[in-house]
């Protein structure tokens, strides 16, 4: 098996820094590159602001954060992440971007680099064929949020050997996660089953079954669910709960994943979620009030 060390993070967003802040608290030297040096400052912000809350909850010491600080690089270039011993694509739920990503690093990487995408949902074997290195090519679904979830989900693609996926679960142990192995297919396990629900919960609000108060209270008091779909949709990005349902339908070719209407016109309209200020519920006051 690889021996990891240092961990390139591509796509300094909510989940790339997610993972850049788990990797560090482990001991991991990261490097966090995205497409502008103010983005990546900003995702160093972010993980700052997110070890901060940490520390005042008591998970962490102070001088654990300010090591893991000290573990985060940011990097303007591609050569940095290339010269790591694992690469982590974050990136933006888009096959198209992500393939342009890799296929950027691939002058960059060292031979016995390691490639990962945390793809919530598009086929590692089509992606790891953009590479030069379909066999050390393989999914790490982290959850989000990061540092508070536990699983990662491991996805081989059809090329992946052994010793990759050996050094993957390794990986993902030290980082204190539990794995789940996930064949390639659409979405994998959880999303598979997570984004149909939520789709489902539009569904039923553009019928006019419930509002958004009574879907997500029915769901949260009726079948013990944590958060109501319909706030879950607003906390993963409506965007990216579309972008999931677009490849189950697709890839699937099965009318019961067709994305409801509703959900398109969030999205269109830019509403989506917590992120954006608006969703299904709209975040711009002092407390979430439902926009339907």
């Amino acid at each position: 098996m690889a021996d990891i060390k240092t961990v390139g993070v591509v796509g300094a967003g909510q989940m790339g820094v997610g993972i850049a802040h788990v990797c560090a608290l482990a001991g991991y030297s990261v490097s966090l590159h995205d497409i502008s040096r103010e983005r990546i400052d900003a995702g160093v912000e972010l993980a700052h602001k997110n070890l901060t809350r940490q520390v005042g909850r008591g998970i962490i010491t102070a001088d654990q954060m300010d090591g893991a600080l000290a573990r985060i690089a940011p990097a303007e270039g591609l050569a940095a992440i290339g010269a790591t011993d694992l690469v982590i694509e974050a990136a933006t739920e888009n096959e198209e971007l992500k393939k342009a990503i890799f296929k950027s690093l691939a002058p960059h990487l060292g031979t016995q680099t390691l490639l990962a995408s945390n793809t919530s949902s598009i086929s590692i074997t089509r992606l790891a064929s953009t590479t030069d290195r379909p066999e050390r090519f393989i999914g790490l679904h982290f959850m989000n949020p990061v540092p508070l979830m536990k699983l990662v989900e491991i996805i081989r693609g059809i090329a992946t050997d052994v010793d990759t996926y050996e050094t993957a679960s390794t990986f993902a142990k030290s980082l204190g996660k539990t794995t789940a192995n996930a064949e390639d297919f659409p979405a994998f396990i959880v999303n598979r089953v997570l984004a149909p629900m939520i789709n489902e919960a539009v569904y039923t609000l553009y019928e006019g079954v419930g509002t958004v108060d009574a879907i997500d209270t029915a769901m949260k008091l009726g079948a013990n669910h944590p958060m109501g779909p319909l706030e879950l949709g607003d906390f993963i990005g409506l965007d990216t709960v579309l972008a999931i349902m677009n490849v189950l339908h697709e890839g699937l070719a099965d009318s019961k994943y067709r994305p409801c209407p509703l959900l398109v016109k969030y999205v269109e309209a830019g509403w989506l979620g917590k992120k954006a200020g608006r969703g299904f519920y709209d975040y711009r006051g002092e407390h979430p009030v439902p926009t339907r």
